[in-house]
């Protein structure tokens, strides 16, 4: 959005808090669009068309991934920030980087992660992503990582501990980690990408879990917030009752319900910055979380997250195949951790060099970085056991 267009309260890049490392800026683009342009050019984002988001990879070529999920939340996002006159750039940059971090096999991947971390600082996806941002990308000559902007950096790091906080504020005083430790708040376009990533999931989910056949229109009508669109579509096309595909009775009641959302998230955001109107970014950081749904629509998009935490991802056919994944995961620590030469020599020369804590990070990215089914043909390649695929 042009500069001239953004609210007071919006991210303006002329007034960017910068880069960890000085760069020129660019005679065409603003600081926030070459953020999003490095993360789209990065190696980690490409890896995330094969990561899974609930159905792995080998499962089916229409289930979504990492990657089609990042760009759902970033066309959510970029919809919403041009209504409340936020910046665009920088919600979709945020958009698109805040997987960049997760593991393969999606949260069973960082579960069993974290697991094997224990006593080695742990393992968290919000925190790897701003790792692969800052340090693991090598992509520059002058720097590890991507050397992005405070305000993008921002964004991706969506929780963290307070240990994690020290030990990023130690390194960054005044930092991506200090809002933790002050209790204050991220910008509205940082806010913004947490609510379009919980909207862009919930309505997904939906549609794979049910393409999938692990789900049914029949137990979603005790979802209140989505049966109410079934119904509407049932009213207004009284044909999709009786269609031989649930597809097109699917995909319109999923089409109302986001587009509700939407502008629910508006409004209610629209009448949280109406009542503290907050006069710059500043203040922003110093009030409550301001890009919100209305109460009514909270208490909804609850429900049918533990709808779908009960139904899909407690799944019997879901959890075995991600207990295979964790064996995968879990067995591919164990094995590099022991033999860091099992690894790629860049990788290998890093561990063998390390103390055992540096060994067991050095472990842990190799892991997160890779996708689906490199997890799986490594894990055979080591075992000898086809555990997941083909």
């Amino acid at each position: 959005m042009h500069e001239a267009l953004l609210a007071p309260y919006a991210c303006d890049p002329a007034r960017s808090r910068g880069r960890r490392y000085f760069e020129a800026p660019a005679p065409t683009r603003t600081e926030y669009q070459r953020d999003r342009d490095r993360i789209v050019h990065s190696t980690a984002f490409r890896r995330l068309v094969y990561k899974t988001q609930v159905f792995l990879n080998h499962e089916g070529d229409l289930f979504r991934t990492r990657l089609t999920h990042s760009l759902e939340v970033a066309q959510l996002g970029r919809s919403i920030a041009r209504s409340l006159r936020l910046n665009e750039d920088l919600v979709e940059a945020v958009c698109l980087a805040h997987d960049l971090g997760h593991t393969p096999f999606g949260h069973a991947g960082q579960d069993v992660l974290n697991e094997c971390m224990e006593g080695f600082g742990g393992f968290e996806h919000n925190l790897q992503s701003l790792r692969v941002v800052d340090v693991l990308e090598d992509r520059y000559p002058r720097y590890d990582g991507i050397n992005l902007t405070f305000e993008t950096r921002e964004g991706i790091l969506k929780h963290c501990s307070r240990r994690n906080a020290e030990l990023i504020e130690a390194r960054e005083p005044g930092g991506v980690g200090s809002r933790f430790l002050l209790g204050r708040q991220p910008s509205l376009e940082a806010q913004l990408c947490n609510l379009a990533d919980e909207i862009a999931y919930n309505a997904h989910d939906i549609d794979d879990g049910v393409r999938s056949g692990l789900i049914t229109l029949e137990q979603l009508r005790e979802v209140p917030l989505f049966d109410r669109y079934r119904a509407q579509a049932e009213a207004e096309y009284p044909r999709l009752t009786h269609a031989t595909s649930p597809r097109r009775l699917l995909a319109e009641a999923i089409r109302r319900m986001l587009s509700d959302q939407v502008y629910d998230v508006i409004d209610a955001t629209r009448a949280a910055l109406d009542a503290h109107a907050p006069a710059d970014v500043d203040a922003v950081r110093g009030l409550p979380v301001l890009v919100r749904f209305s109460e009514d629509m909270r208490a909804r998009s609850r429900e049918l997250k533990q709808f779908l935490f009960r139904e899909l991802y407690r799944h019997p056919q879901v959890v075995q195949t991600t207990d295979r994944a964790r064996e995968v995961v879990r067995e591919l620590f164990a094995t590099y951790q022991a033999d860091p030469r099992q690894m790629p020599p860049a990788q290998a020369a890093t561990a063998l060099a390390s103390d055992e804590q540096q060994r067991a990070r050095t472990v842990a990215d190799f892991i997160s970085g890779m996708t689906d089914r490199y997890a799986a043909r490594e894990h055979e390649r080591l075992t000898g056991r086809r555990v997941l695929g083909g």
